[in-house]
């Protein structure tokens, strides 16, 4: 768990990147509980007995999300070097075409507030880590992974 969280806060989580995380964990999972995918049994059984055997936890991609959206609220909060990459801007444009994803497009996507309205909710400790806490309940995923 630790080698894979390893710097997980500078990730761009992409649609992709959310699949790859995904089929991560089940990997992990059926490697845990020894159960190969010739036996047939499918992703959601697999949370299924894991739950049984474990408890209630906290799945992989959720943990990544809560702990991006910890560390903008430190970045936000603090005055050194990281507020200043993060909330600088770079001369000239981008590129012709659809633009890559940004980490700080994450962000809004999350919470469902323009990034200005995060960092003034970031600004004030007690209520970014009530939001954190509520948006790390339950994974919200992209729409475009839910039609898949």
């Amino acid at each position: 768990m630790s080698k894979f969280l390893y710097a997980c806060e500078s990730w761009t989580i992409t649609a992709d990147t959310e699949r790859r995380i995904q089929a991560m964990e089940i990997r992990c999972l059926r490697k845990l509980l020894g159960i190969t995918h010739r036996d047939y049994i499918s992703n959601d059984e697999m949370r299924n007995r894991t739950r049984q055997a474990t408890g209630p936890h906290e799945d992989l991609l959720t943990t990544v999300k809560r702990r991006q959206l910890k560390w903008y609220g430190h970045v936000t909060r603090s005055t050194g070097f990281a507020k200043t990459i993060l909330q600088g801007i770079v001369q000239g444009g981008r590129r012709r075409g659809r633009q890559k994803k940004r980490w700080e497009d994450n962000i809004p996507e999350w919470t469902g507030m323009t990034l200005g309205a995060t960092m003034k909710k970031a600004e004030r400790r007690e209520e970014w880590r009530e939001l954190v806490a509520r948006l790390s309940v339950a994974p919200q995923r992209s729409t475009r992974l839910r039609d898949r």
